[in-house]
């Protein structure tokens, strides 16, 4: 059971899924909703809500019973042969608790009837599943425009910062080579996920340096990569310091089963060559190298020399930052690469006449359904829309969500 506001996957989203699950097993099935979002908002605060579900714990275990709260604070409750006194007397338990605010005042039928709805979901099945799927929908959009608000928030302060110069750039370059990153170094995991489950399965983890981190901390009134070129050559000083993180690091738990995001011309340096050598031969199988596109066009003689070692030496290459308008232009196998990273956004799953959805999974089946990486996930549509075109592995915030979710179970 999870709370209002829980992390991902969300309540309406586990109900929509039991619902599902049930078929066409509803023989003594009952449901109640019951209406806790018309409380005052003093009265449905989280532990309100938690001591509130509780009540229905006895029936949940007598009774195959489940317990849902969405994210509104409503409780959503379904069980199998429990009698109609015994469910009763629970939501009566319930009412009494709220019994100061005025949802829970009145013994008239429409009184009641403003407090909780009653189901037979052998009779009304239909009717509850499509309640709770627009229920889902409402939250999905929700969702968006939180995510929409912190994006146009993140632009808008990114705006007021000046493109990084020359000078500051060298002033940045001498803090780097002196600083210790470990504290700027970030891990976030590709996972596998099952079609039909919501539980993630760490395939592998990406390393890198925030960048984010770095230019609040260190020049916090200049966007470092306001200048693409600066940027560029940024990216080549980050490379070295990472690849020498690495080759000190003492962490086993990333001693394997990683990737790095690199230049072409790092992989080409001294700096990675000791990288190489300090690698234990089954490790490098484990090792994936990320690469930007701009990266391998820009020289695809350096590309090809520098993918040929790679793949002499055992590790992985992956392509990052395709999205569904170019992954079309990208032939993974003439390239030699193992892995792309194709970027979730929701207008990929927006289209009343299926034609792009069609198009889109054409593009990842000629690439390799399990040679794709739908990454910065950032909702539950994502997981959903990329289980649909067959997709298995999976990057983002609520892959983050999900895997910390399973941890407090």
């Amino acid at each position: 059971m999870t709370t209002p506001g829980s992390r991902a996957p969300s309540q309406e989203y586990m109900l929509m899924d039991y619902l599902q699950r049930l078929g066409k097993n509803l023989e003594g099935r009952r449901a109640v909703h019951i209406h806790l979002s018309r409380l005052r908002p003093q009265n449905r605060r989280d532990y309100h809500i938690k001591i509130a579900a509780a009540t229905f714990e006895g029936i949940v275990q007598n009774f195959e019973g489940q317990t849902f709260i969405m994210s509104n604070s409503d409780i959503f409750f379904v069980c199998k042969g429990a009698s109609v006194t015994d469910i009763d007397t629970a939501v009566m338990k319930v009412r009494f608790l709220f019994s100061e605010d005025p949802l829970s005042q009145g013994e008239d039928e429409e009184d009641l009837a403003r407090f909780c709805t009653w189901y037979n979901l052998e009779l009304q099945y239909d009717e509850v599943f499509q309640m709770v799927q627009q229920a889902h929908r409402e939250r999905e959009r929700k969702s968006r425009l939180s995510v929409s608000a912190e994006q146009a928030a993140e632009f808008k302060n990114k705006n007021t910062r000046k493109p990084i110069d020359p000078e500051q750039l060298g002033k940045l370059e001498g803090f780097l080579q002196r600083a210790d990153l470990s504290n700027l170094m970030r891990r976030q995991p590709v996972c596998a996920i099952a079609p039909g489950s919501t539980t993630p399965q760490p395939v592998f983890r990406e390393l890198y340096i925030s960048i984010a981190d770095l230019q609040s901390t260190v020049l916090p009134e200049y966007d470092l990569s306001g200048n693409i070129w600066l940027f560029q050559h940024l990216t080549h000083v980050l490379d070295q310091r990472m690849l020498s993180l690495l080759m000190r690091n003492d962490d086993t738990t990333i001693a394997s089963s990683f990737s790095i995001n690199m230049n072409v011309g790092t992989i080409l340096s001294p700096a990675f060559l000791n990288f190489d050598s300090s690698l234990k031969a089954v490790a490098r199988g484990t090792v994936v190298i990320e690469l930007q596109k701009i990266d391998i066009f820009g020289d695809m003689g350096a590309f090809m020399f520098a993918r040929d070692f790679m793949r002499e030496r055992g590790y992985r290459i992956c392509l990052d930052g395709m999205n569904h308008l170019t992954l079309q232009f990208i032939d993974r196998e003439r390239l030699g690469l193992d892995l792309i990273k194709l970027v979730w956004t929701p207008d990929m799953n927006d289209d009343a006449t299926g034609r792009r959805q069609t198009e889109i999974k054409e593009h990842i089946d000629r690439s390799g359904r399990a040679r794709i990486i739908l990454c910065r996930c950032d909702s539950e549509e994502a997981i959903r829309f990329g289980q649909s075109m067959g997709i298995t592995m999976f990057q983002g915030r609520i892959i983050d969500k999900m895997i910390q979710s399973e941890r407090r179970i």
